[in-house]
């Protein structure tokens, strides 16, 4: 089979195309036809650490056909088309690949009004919108911010508090990124380029604070995250940007009213909160109640192309085209 591997630590540069021998699966697996190939932030970042295993085929995120299953997995699943997660998470075998091994659990049933590019852009950016919505508890009448409404977590997390019944704004860089947030169902955007953000919120929420933050770059807004949070609201962080910087010491005031700040990061979620991330994403995505932000798509071949653009900030999912429907 056609796979994209690396073998050690490093830029784009150590991806490597090439052919390896198709997997079979093992107890509780099934295997993947590969359809299409999603790529996150994580999945550079991870190749730019110290290596785990002596060959890795990339990414966490895809969608295909399951062809072959393991001893005790139906063998009714045969033929399902599925979404994958956490495909490349304590294992060295991603998506990035004409055929995936990964435990049965792992492979979702994709709705039949979905396609395999909106399958393969659920996973992390989903999943981590989910938890950074509903962590702590329904949004029904709540205002949220969502910093960055434009990005694929943010894009969801807009999505999923509208759902929730929530009031919801979202910060923005530019006017072809408010659009993509309003689309998303944001009630207001505000461009943090040229706007205050703090005096927006203020303006909307009546100088209370919104109730929940869900927040992509925690060091660089912070003083608008201090300054914004309601009185026994909520953090959601899940994004540091692309450096390693974060806050020195913790507001009076956070401790004063009960100010929660949460950290989110999915691969270490429990496993009642995943389950029911991936229950409640299927739901609606069947329903039609969630739009996905496509990035740009490139070949098998484009690995390093594709993963360059992840780490150029490309809006939404960007995608590796790695077989046919």
């Amino acid at each position: 089979m056609r796979a994209v591997w690396y073998e050690e630590h490093g830029g784009a540069e150590v991806l490597q195309v090439g052919e390896m021998p198709i997997p079979e699966p093992d107890s509780g697996e099934v295997r993947v036809r590969v359809v299409v190939s999603g790529i996150n932030p994580s999945d550079w970042k991870m190749r730019a650490r110290a290596m785990r295993f002596p060959k890795v085929v990339p990414n966490q995120d895809g969608a295909g056909v399951i062809d072959a299953v393991g001893a005790g997995v139906s063998k009714s699943r045969i033929g399902e088309r599925v979404w994958l997660y956490e495909s490349n998470f304590g294992n060295a075998f991603g998506t990035a690949a004409e055929y995936t091994v990964q435990p049965a659990h792992h492979a979702v049933p994709l709705p039949e009004s979905a396609s395999f590019a909106d399958g393969a852009c659920l996973g992390v950016p989903a999943m981590t919108a989910h938890r950074a919505v509903f962590a702590d508890g329904p949004v029904t009448d709540k205002t949220v911010l969502v910093t960055g409404g434009a990005g694929a977590v943010g894009n969801y997390a807009i999505q999923m508090a509208k759902i929730g019944g929530a009031r919801v704004f979202s910060t923005v860089s530019s006017d072809e990124k408010s659009d993509i947030a309003q689309a998303a169902g944001a009630d207001e955007t505000i461009n943090y380029r040229t706007e205050d953000v703090t005096e927006r919120l203020n303006g909307l929420t009546g100088d209370r604070g919104v109730d929940r933050i869900v927040e992509v770059e925690f060091p660089a807004n912070f003083e608008v995250s201090r300054k914004s949070i309601a009185d026994n609201g909520t953090i959601a962080v899940y994004g540091f940007g692309d450096g390693d910087s974060q806050p020195v010491g913790v507001p009076f005031r956070f401790r004063r009213t009960n100010i929660n700040v949460r950290f989110v990061m999915v691969y270490t979620m429990p496993s009642e909160a995943k389950r029911a991330a991936v229950e409640h994403i299927t739901r609606w995505v069947t329903d039609g109640l969630l739009t996905h932000l496509h990035g740009p798509h490139f070949a098998l071949e484009q690995a390093a192309s594709a993963s360059r653009a992840v780490e150029s900030h490309a809006v939404g999912t960007v995608m590796l085209d790695v077989g046919s429907e």
